[in-house]
This record gives C-alpha cells, structure tokens and sequence, in this order.
C-alpha cells in the first residue's frame, strides 16, 4: 500500500510503451504505478515518478522492486518463469502467474495446451533436425512457418521457409523449434478478454489487425463484416482460453480468419497492441482494464466510444528531414481530431515509436486519415 495515497502499489516489470501508458491510466485511478525500466531512457522512465532500474533476469533486482507491492504485473513475456515461481514463493502477489504465463512464454506449450482444451490451431510439429521438418512441409504443403519456442515477438524469431534444407543454421544456434502449417487465411483479428482474480471477465469487441512484414500496422474495431455469431464466437473462445488457463490481467487471442473458420495464432499475458484504439476508442481502456483485473476490482464497461475506430501505428523512419514536433504541429493544424500517442522512444527504421487514432462512422475515411497521421509523423509527407 502506498502510505502517500493509502491506494494500492502497482509494480510493472518493464519501461516501455506498455508501461508507460498504463502509468497514465494509474494516474487517474489515483494509484502509484512503480516500474522496473533497464534505462533512464526507458519510455515509462522518462514520465513515472517511481522507477527501479535493473534487468528482467536478475531475480535480486525483481525482489528488490517488488517490495512493497501490493501487486506485480507486466509489460512483456520475457522474465523467467522460473523467477516469477520464486517471487510467488515468496508471498509476492504476481499476475498473471507463472502457470498461466508459461503459455504466452513457450509456443510448444501453448500449441500443446491449446490442443488439449480443443481450441482450433495450426497443425504443428516440434522440429529438431531438417528430416523432421522435411516430413512436415510434406505433410502439410510448402512454405512452412518455423517458430523460435521462446523469445519471439513483432514478427522476430519467426521464419518462412521453403525447403528443409533452410532450417540447418537456425537449429545450429541452438534455437528451440516448432513448425506450422502456412494457414490460408482470409485476414486476421484479434480479442482481448480481462479476468480477475475473482473471476470476473470483461471482453472487448472482435477487432481486425493488418500486418507488413510482422508487424501490425493498423486495428479497425470493431473488425469490419463480421457477423454477430462471428463475434460472439470468437469472444466466448477468447473467455474459454482465459479462464482455463488461469489468466490474470489482460488477454490478447490472435486469431486466423480462414474459410473453415477461426484459428488461434498467438497469445499475449498483457497489454497488447491490438488493444491501443481502446484509450480513447472504448469506455474503458485496455490499461484501465489490467489495472482492475490485477488488483481484483470489478471490470470497467468495454463498449465502443464511436461507431468505428482505427488505430495505426507509426513506425521510425531514417533520421534527418522535418523535425518531429514541427510535423506534429502541421498534422494537428491540418487533422484536429486525430489522437496521436508517442512513446519516447528514439526513431529507427521500422521500430514502433507510436501511435494514432481516430473515431467515427465512415471506415474507408478513417483509414486514410489514420494512415496518412502515421505516415506524416514518419516522413513529415
């Protein structure tokens, strides 16, 4: 408990983006939202009050930032499960747990977990030399989808390959594999469901996600054509997977829109980009939502604020060109009702430094509006 407040202490185990938004959302719940950043540059680090620096691996450094907390959650997959088990061992409340986190940690497991519950995922094989996958790609057909089990994320450790020959230097580096089937899929989407310790869930609208090069560019909520049966499907599958596996806070279920139906990509323990139209696009946000979930307060109203909502990220760009507060300045004179969120982080090609969004009635306007709102902040054009 925070003596400052008498409010309860939240603490994040990572400084970036996801944290720094779920600062902002603790501030109007009057919380304290303590973060463990690596650097002073971390995104959260440069705007919280109360940060911790060290490494997400170090489990001394865990314990001393935990202390104190009435709650630890986070802003990424990549502390050691068998951390988060000694910090639970210890009587530090962590959510979500390590036997829940484990799956959104290891895709063998999740693709292994996910089978025994019945929920709909690629065909998929463990792959630990280039005969194994050889009998997969022809199993299933060519190109195949080749996963790093631990590790992965933003279309890293995630591979197409064509021929069994192609996996040789990836199991040379020792990296743990799996292969999928490449799915025919039509789009993809995604639902995020909230539970709490109670058990109370609280889901969002079905959104759709487009991605280039692995890395979502773009969410409409709600996802366009879907049918009500559609979405409520997908939504029930989303709360299925929540509370079978235990999950506390925020769940992302990414999901394959194929002709046969749905089929679940990926998972995320968290806050997750697929969520970011939520600040201003729902009535409760999706960092709102985390923080009621893991601190056992009933779940906020998840209705949208606007017919539609889109949300576009905005990635860096090269260096050099229009200074990025002058083309803020000429995209707020020329767009006042775009929201733009930047994350305080340094510009390089590809990398997320932010995001926007806009809400109405007319989808195909909003997409170009957001899209030209994020490609202005990346090219100043």
């Amino acid at each position: 408990m925070d003596a400052r407040t008498g409010l309860p202490l939240v603490g994040m185990v990572g400084g970036g983006q996801l944290a720094r938004m779920t600062h902002q959302a603790a501030i109007a719940l009057g919380q304290s939202l303590r973060v463990l950043a690596r650097t002073p540059e971390d995104g959260a680090a440069l705007v919280a009050a109360d940060v911790h620096y060290g490494d997400h691996t170090d489990l001394d450094a865990l314990r001393a930032f935990a202390k104190d907390c009435d709650v630890v959650t986070f802003d990424h997959e990549h502390v050691p499960n068998e951390h988060v088990r000694a910090l639970a061992a210890e009587g530090i409340v962590v959510y979500p747990g390590a036997d829940a986190l484990r799956y959104a940690q290891d895709k063998r497991a999740m693709r292994e977990r996910l089978g025994e519950l019945g929920a709909p995922v690629p065909r998929w094989r463990p792959i630990r030399d280039s005969a194994e996958l050889a009998a997969f790609g022809a199993e299933v057909g060519w190109p195949v989808i080749v996963k790093a089990v631990r590790g992965g994320y933003d279309g890293r450790g995630v591979w197409v390959l064509s021929r069994p020959d192609e996996v040789a230097p990836l199991l040379a580096s020792g990296t743990e594999l799996i292969a999928e089937e490449r799915v025919a899929l039509r789009r993809e989407l995604a639902v995020q469901v909230a539970r709490s310790p109670f058990g109370q869930v609280a889901v969002y609208p079905v959104v759709e996600t487009v991605q280039r090069d692995g890395i979502c560019v773009e969410v409409v909520a709600p996802a366009p054509g879907l049918s009500e049966q559609q979405a409520l499907a997908a939504q029930r599958l989303a709360i299925d997977i929540a509370t079978q596996l235990g999950v506390v806070g925020l769940l992302a279920v990414e999901l394959f829109d194929t002709a046969d139906g749905l089929v679940v990509n990926e998972l995320a323990m968290r806050p997750h980009n697929s969520g970011h139209w939520t600040i201003e696009g729902a009535r409760t946000s999706q960092f709102e939502q985390h923080l009621r979930a893991v601190l056992d307060y009933p779940m906020g109203e998840t209705s949208l604020t606007a017919p539609v909502v889109v949300m576009a990220n905005v990635l860096g760009g090269e260096e050099g060109g229009m200074p990025l507060d002058e083309r803020l300045h000429h995209l707020f004179a020329e767009d006042p009702g775009v929201k733009v969120h930047l994350y305080g982080k340094r510009s390089r090609p590809g990398r997320k430094i932010g995001h926007v969004t806009v809400l109405g009635d007319d989808l195909a306007q909003l997409r170009k509006r957001a899209a030209r709102a994020a490609s202005w902040l990346r090219e100043g054009k």
